[in-house]
This record gives structure tokens, C-alpha cells and sequence, in this order.
């Protein structure tokens, strides 16, 4: 029977192939969009999960306490990995991992010969032996508990060994050096980090490298104080360990280990399975989706599914009137209703496992603008994955199910006598209720999407044009690094730089004004023997560093030209935590930074606030001074019209003054638009969903007005005949719709403006929901609906009546 019912079936579909077109697309489609949601969620939410310990791997963050409330961090000092294998004997493993920022490593040697090369790695990391107990990531040579044992040792992942030395076969041994520091012996190869992995390792330093006698960080090995927020601590805790109890007795191990002022600031824990969502503690990615995040593109694709099979829903319950009499000739011939539904059913199946193998390769050719557009990952062979397999057979079964159940109820429940006689339309009228119920529901949707896309965009635009306080176009910075050899030849190559004819300025600085990475601590103010209960942003610049960015003082003057510590600028917001309201007030008084007396210095001037983060966050308390062992940063001002010729000196000027040194430069608004890369990357997501949803609904209404125009073909007819304009019957088709989209506006808006306004109050410069953005959004979903109605509306009111109702 059920063979016999597919065959059927298949038949009917034949004979209404524009109805199965139609179907078919909208729901491959929707499908199409929601698989692609699926294998985003899929793929974010499978971060780490190949570890074997997983549940029991935590990192310690620290928990800094402020007036505001606890600023979570996820970096800790130097001393504590080791701390806690001393003092927590229970914890079965711990390692420290700490990210070198911008490492430039050179292969040869020029002084003997050889050819140089030069390579930068962001992904570069120093790491404990134990780090590889903890997690469980290959290894192709080496031994992973001894291989980063020793001092100044490396292991590099297959990609990163083939791109420094050809063939990763050939690096075992071989030396790299870091920047024009010690060389590092290379004695291990790690197999390439998989995607799904908050750790992207690529070349792998022996922890006890910067351990070393002579290294940067040595004597910070007893500094309880600095905050290395590149510096993370995970642990493996037993099983059955009760992690209040742990956060406890992280709090007793800070009290035991601190100077008492910063007692205060604790140490909790924060579950691996967490870490990969966590937007406020810092990961070493930073293209982690948060699970809000997740939540709401799911909730999206289950409702672009719904949207689908609402799709199917109106029409197949709209074809209705031409299914009437095969219903009636069916019963009559001794069909039941359950003969009846399944065959409806198998109809149902049908369309819909055409439309998942036409949803998979639309998701097949999407798949590569998806990964370039979230920079993510995600495999074409994704339909080989057994999680897909079985989501696809849920959707056919789902789709099958909440798409085709209703239909076969309404279309085997007609009785036989009025359905061969077509008198159930007129006295029916729950079916378009229905439907237009139906029409509500998918514009409502639509239209939450298209209001959210038109506030992400909106907001977006906000955060490329507000102003930040500083000039920020045409201004190139070249990062370099801050040895002792290079600081003291930057005045030089300042000297050589200003000499080209399309270069204006030139500052050093340990980072340009907007810098989400950076210098932060309390201090003393005014010879206070307390420390403040606030951070403070550093800024370490010269002096020309003020003209160049064009910041402005509102009292007193910039700091004489030095290259150490002797003065200092501070901005408004640090005014303010310090309860001062007029600026003069703070001229003269003193600073003390990290409780050195040579970081005791007069603050001579206030400048004007200027943004020093993204838009999203809050103005923060800032302290300039001229330090140039902290330089790190060329800052170059270059004018528009001559942008090619000065990178061109730049990058000249630079290889002569630093020919070992890997030249990069960056324009800054193109750094400050990186900062809202997520909310580029929700905006764009949005226009993709909130297209795909008017465009199903539109489908959907393409179909209701076919069959209305084939339906009320001889009331056109008559219409006509009695003198009825073309505009009229244009509007008789169009009124209804119409109504039915403000009706589901009158839904939507509220909607729209609730979750809108929730997601623009975790920004602290937001843009402000006004009625435009809801207007436009019903003008958007009213004229695209009248375009799709449009066509077939003036057809039918243009077809010539004498034929219409020759037809009938």
C-alpha cells in the first residue's frame, strides 16, 4: 500500500509541478539555511571537545574587585603554576601557557653567507611539558615530556616547520632564532591544531625559557603584583571535587601569596567547556561566538524552517479546491481516510527529500563564502559527518511531519458528496483563517529579522562614524621590536622619515590610542600611602605623539621630551575617579606607579577623553608619560594624496634601519574597524536571514495569488465586463495581503524592539531606536509584497474577459 501511495503520489506531483516548484524551492531553501546554522552550532559548540579530560580541565582566571563590581581576567602572575603544585598537592596536573605577541623569527644567517628569512607568528606561545599532559594534542617527532624541558627549545606544528625549513622532516634540530635574540632548538613537530580548538598553537617555546637567567621575565618569577593577561594556568582537579570549595581555597592562596593591598583580588576557576564562550574573559582566539550568540542564530534557523513549512502548509491547503473532487472520486471508490492520509503524507515526503538534496548543494556552494565571511572552518564534506546525517533525516522526518500532517487532515476529512460538488469552499471558512494566520506568522518573522538587521546596521554605521576624540585617517603603524639595538636607532629613522615629501609626523608609542591590548595598574596619588581601588590605562608616548592624533588638552600642557619618566598627562575620566572636577585641581599633584619611586612623577596636564577601547566599552582612567624602553610602535601621519609613494619610503627607510626585522603595516581605522568584526559579521548574517525569510514568504504569497487569480477567474471576468478598472482588480487582490502584513507588523514591532534593545544595551555607545527604523522596516516588507503579488495581480486584471468567462 504504501509503495502504491508513494507511486501515486509521485503522479500528483507531476501534475502539478508549478505547486511542487514552488514547495520544493521554499522549503530547500529554508532547510538549506537552517543545515548551514547547524553546522555553525555544530562546529562552535565542539571547541575542545576531543580532550579526554574535558570535564575536569579548568583554567584559573583572577577576579579583579573595583568600586563597579569583579573584572574578570584570564591572565595571572608568573609565579602561580608553580605555586599551586606546592600548595594544592590533590590537583593531578597544572601548566602554564603564556602568548608572545608578534614574534619575528629569522632562519639563517646573513653573517655567514647564508640567506636570511624572515617569518611573523602570532600563534606563538611558551608552555610548560605538562600543558601536553593536560591536553590532547599530536605529536609526528619529538617526545612530548621532555622535548620542552630544557631552556630556548621549540616545537612547531607540520605547517610551520614545512614554511621555515621546506619539508618538517628536515627541522629537527635546527636552530630559529627570536627576533635577534637566543636561537631555540627545534626538537619537536606537533601535528597541525584542528579548528575546533581555542589553542591555536603553531610554534611552541619551553616555558622555562623566559624562567631563564637573563630573560625579560625573570625576576618577575616573585611578582605577585603584574597581571600578565597572556599568561594562563590550567589544572586538572580530581573527580568529585567540589569547585565552591576549590574557589575558596584559591582565595586563601591569594591572601597567602599577595601584598596585602591586593589581597582583595581573588582567583576562581572557569570550566574548559566554558571557556570557548566567555566574551569578557580572554581567549587566544578571538572569533569565539558567545552561547547568546549561538542561541539566537538557532532560534533563526528553526524559524526559517517554520517559515518553509508554512510555505507548503498555505498551499497545499489552498489546492484544496482542485484536490476536492479526486478526494470525493477516491471515498467513493471505497478509499479511507487513513489510505487517504498517507498518500497526502507520501506527497509530502517527496517534496521534502527533494528539497533536502537540493538544500545540500545550495549549502555545498554557500559553504565557502560562509567560512570567508566568520572566519571559521567548516568541512565540504560536512554530509558525511554522522551528526549532519541524522539532523537531515530529523528535518525529513520534522519537515514531513509538521508540513504535511495538516494538509492530509483537511484534504481526506472532505465529505465525498460536497466534494465532488466543490460546496465545501463556501461553507468552510476555517481554511483561510488559517492560511491567513499563517501569512501573519511568516512576516512577523520576517519582519523580527528585518528590523534586527536594519538596527545591526544601524549600529555599525554609529561605530564607523562616531568621532573617537583623536584623528585617526592616514595614519600607518608600523609595530618593531623594542630591544635594546632598535630603540636606539628609531631616532634616526625618525629623522630619515620625516625627510620624505609625503610624511607630515612621526611618533613612538607602546601603542596607538585605540588599542584593545595594553598596560593597566593602580597608583598613588597625591603621596598617598594607599593604592587607588581603580585601574588605570598606561599610554607610554613621546610627545609628538599628541600633535599627530591631534589630542586635546583642557588644562595645563604635554610633558617635556624625555625618554624616561618624568611627567604626566592624565585624561577626564581619571579626574572624575578621583572625584575632581575642575582640571586645574590636579596640575602639580603627584603620581606613583607600581610602588617605584621612579615612576613618581607630577601630572602637568589633562587631556581631553579620547576613546581607548571599541565603542562598546566605557571610557577608562588614562596615564601618558614619555618611557621609551616600552616603545614598541611607529606612528606615522602620511597625506592622502600620497599614500602609495610614502609606503613606499616606509617600507624602504625601515629594511635599511632594521634589514633583520620583518616590515608590516597597518592603517589604524582599518584596526579600529576590526573591533567590530562580530557585530560586521551579525550584520551580514542578518541581511542573509532576513532575505531568505521575505523571500520564502514571498514565495509563498507567489503561490496564494496564483491560485487566486486561477480561482476568481470569471468574477474577474464579470468585474471587467461591468466596467472595473485594471487599478481595482490590482487592489482586489492586494488589499488583503496588505492588511496581513501590518497586522503581523503589529506584532513584530514590539518583538523587534525588545530583543533589539536588550542587544544594544550591553554597548556603552548605542545608537537610539527611533520610529524610522520600524517605518522603514514596513515599507520593506509592503513594497517587496507588493512586488511579488504585483505581476501576477495585473495579469489576471488584464486577461481578456471574454475569454475568462468562456473559460468557465
Amino acid at each position: 500500500m504504501i509503495k502504491n501511495s508513494i507511486k501515486t503520489a509521485w503522479r500528483s506531483l507531476l501534475r502539478n509541478k508549478s505547486y511542487a516548484l514552488i514547495n520544493i524551492v521554499g522549503l530547500a531553501i529554508g532547510i538549506a539555511a537552517c543545515l548551514l546554522i547547524f553546522l555553525i552550532v555544530n562546529f562552535e559548540t565542539s571547541f575542545d571537545n576531543f580532550h579526554k579530560n574535558k570535564g575536569q580541565i579548568y583554567r584559573i582566571i583572577s577576579a579583579i574587585h573595583t568600586p563597579q563590581g569583579i573584572n574578570l581576567g584570564s591572565g595571572v602572575p608568573l609565579p602561580t603554576a608553580e605555586s599551586i603544585r606546592l600548595d594544592f598537592p590533590q590537583v593531578k596536573q597544572v601548566a602554564a601557557i603564556m602568548l608572545e605577541f608578534g614574534a619575528h623569527f629569522t632562519i639563517g644567517d646573513n653573517s655567514q653567507g647564508q640567506t636570511a628569512k624572515i617569518f611573523k607568528e602570532d600563534d606563538t606561545f611558551y608552555v610548560e611539558p605538562q600543558f601536553f599532559d593536560i591536553f590532547n594534542f599530536g605529536w609526528l617527532a619529538g617526545d612530548k615530556k621532555t622535548a620542552l624541558s630544557d631552556p630556548y627549545t621549540v616545537a612547531l606544528t607540520q605547517n610551520e616547520a614545512d614554511k621555515f625549513f621546506g619539508d618538517w622532516h628536515n627541522a629537527m634540530g635546527k636552530v630559529i632564532k627570536l627576533g635577534d635574540k637566543k636561537g631555540y632548538k627545534v626538537t619537536g613537530i606537533l601535528k597541525n591544531m584542528p579548528a575546533n580548538t581555542d589553542f591555536p598553537l603553531k610554534v611552541v617555546m619551553s616555558y622555562s625559557s623566559i624562567r631563564a637567567k637573563g630573560s625579560d621575565y625573570y625576576d618577575n618569577f616573585k611578582d605577585w603584583v603584574s597581571i600578565y593577561g597572556s599568561n594562563n594556568c590550567f589544572i586538572v582537579l580530581p573527580e568529585g571535587q567540589n569547585i565552591a570549595q576549590f574557589n575558596n581555597q584559591l582565595t586563601a592562596f591569594v591572601k597567602k601569596h599577595k601584598p596585602a593591598d591586593y589581597a582583595k583580588d581573588g582567583m576562581q576557576l572557569q570550566a574548559l567547556g566554558n571557556m570557548h564562550y566567555d566574551s569578557e574573559v580572554q581567549l587566544f582566539r578571538t572569533d569565539a561566538f558567545s552561547k547568546s550568540l549561538i542561541r539566537s542564530i538557532s532560534l533563526v534557523g528553526l524559524f526559517l524552517l517554520i517559515i518553509a513549512c508554512v510555505n507548503f502548509i498555505n498551499l497545499a491547503t489552498a489546492q484544496a479546491v482542485n484536490r476536492s473532487k479526486e478526494v470525493g472520486i477516491r471515498k467513493v471508490l471505497g478509499s479511507n481516510r487513513e489510505q487517504l492520509v498517507i498518500q497526502f503524507i507520501s506527497e509530502t515526503l517527496i517534496v521534502t527529500v527533494f528539497a533536502v538534496l537540493l538544500s545540500i548543494l545550495i549549502a555545498e556552494a554557500v559553504l565557502p563564502y560562509l567560512n570567508h565571511l566568520l572566519d571559521i572552518h567548516l568541512s565540504n564534506d560536512f554530509i558525511l559527518a554522522p551528526p549532519v546525517i541524522l539532523f537531515l533525516v530529523l528535518v525529513i522526518a520534522g519537515v514531513t511531519l509538521l508540513a504535511g500532517l495538516y494538509p492530509a487532515m483537511i484534504l481526506s476529512g472532505f465529505n465525498p458528496i460536497a466534494a465532488l460538488k466543490n460546496k465545501f469552499v463556501s461553507t468552510k471558512s476555517s481554511g483561510v483563517s488559517l492560511r491567513r494566520g499563517l501569512v501573519i506568522l511568516q512576516f512577523c518573522i520576517a519582519q523580527v529579522l528585518v528590523i534586527g538587521t536594519l538596527v545591526i546596521i544601524k549600529q555599525v554605521d554609529y561605530f564607523r562614524n562616531k568621532p573617537l576624540g583623536f584623528a585617526k585617517d592616514a595614519v600607518v603603524t608600523v609595530p618593531f621590536q623594542n630591544d635594546s639595538v632598535s630603540l636606539t636607532r628609531i631616532n634616526t629613522l625618525r629623522d630619515q622619515l620625516l625627510q620624505q615629501p609625503g610624511i607630515n609626523k612621526v611618533s613612538f608609542s607602546s601603542a596607538s590610542p585605540s588599542d584593545n591590548m595594553g598596560w593597566s595598574t593602580d597608583f598613588k596619588y597625591n603621596n598617598s600611602s594607599k593604592q587607588t581601588d581603580f585601574n588605570a590605562d598606561l599610554k607610554w608616548a613621546d610627545v609628538d605623539y599628541f600633535s599627530l592624533y591631534k589630542l586635546q588638552l583642557v588644562a595645563g600642557h604635554i610633558y617635556a621630551k624625555t625618554d624616561t619618566v618624568h611627567e604626566y598627562v592624565v585624561n577626564e575620566a581619571l579626574l572624575k575617579k578621583l572625584g575632581i572636577t575642575n582640571p586645574n585641581d590636579a596640575i602639580g599633584k603627584n603620581l606613583e606607579l607600581f610602588n617605584d619611586k621612579t615612576k613618581n612623577a607630577r601630572i602637568v596636564g589633562v587631556v581631553k577623553d579620547f576613546n581607548v577601547r571599541s565603542l562598546k566599552h566605557d571610557i577608562p582612567p588614562v596615564i601618558m608619560a614619555a618611557y621609551k624602553s616600552t616603545y614598541q610602535v611607529i606612528n606615522i601621519k602620511i597625506q592622502p594624496t600620497n599614500i602609495k609613494e610614502s609606503l613606499a619610503s616606509i617600507e624602504h627607510l625601515w629594511n635599511n634601519t632594521f634589514p633583520n626585522n620583518l616590515y608590516e603595516y597597518q592603517f589604524l581605522d582599518t584596526k579600529i574597524a576590526a573591533y567590530y568584526k562580530s557585530e560586521e559579521q551579525q550584520s551580514d548574517l542578518c541581511k542573509i536571514f532576513a532575505g531568505i525569510a521575505i523571500f520564502i514568504s514571498c514565495l509563498g504569497l507567489y503561490g496564494l495569488i496564483s491560485f487566486m487569480a486561477l480561482q476568481r477567474t470569471r468574477e474577474v471576468g464579470i468585474r471587467k465586463t461591468l466596467g472595473a478598472s485594471v487599478s481595482s482588480i490590482v487592489y482586489l487582490f492586494s488589499k488583503e495581503f496588505t492588511v496581513l502584513i501590518l497586522l503581523s507588523f503589529a506584532i513584530s514591532a514590539p518583538l523587534g524592539w525588545y530583543f533589539m534593545n536588550k542587544w544594544l544595551m550591553d554597548i556603552t555607545y548605542r545608537i537610539t531606536l527611533g520610529p524610522g527604523i520600524f517605518l522603514l522596516a514596513i515599507a520593506v516588507s509592503i513594497v517587496i509584497a507588493w512586488l511579488t503579488v504585483g505581476y501576477k495581480a495585473v495579469s489576471a486584471a488584464l486577461a481578456n474577459p471574454v475569454k475568462s468567462l468562456r473559460s468557465e
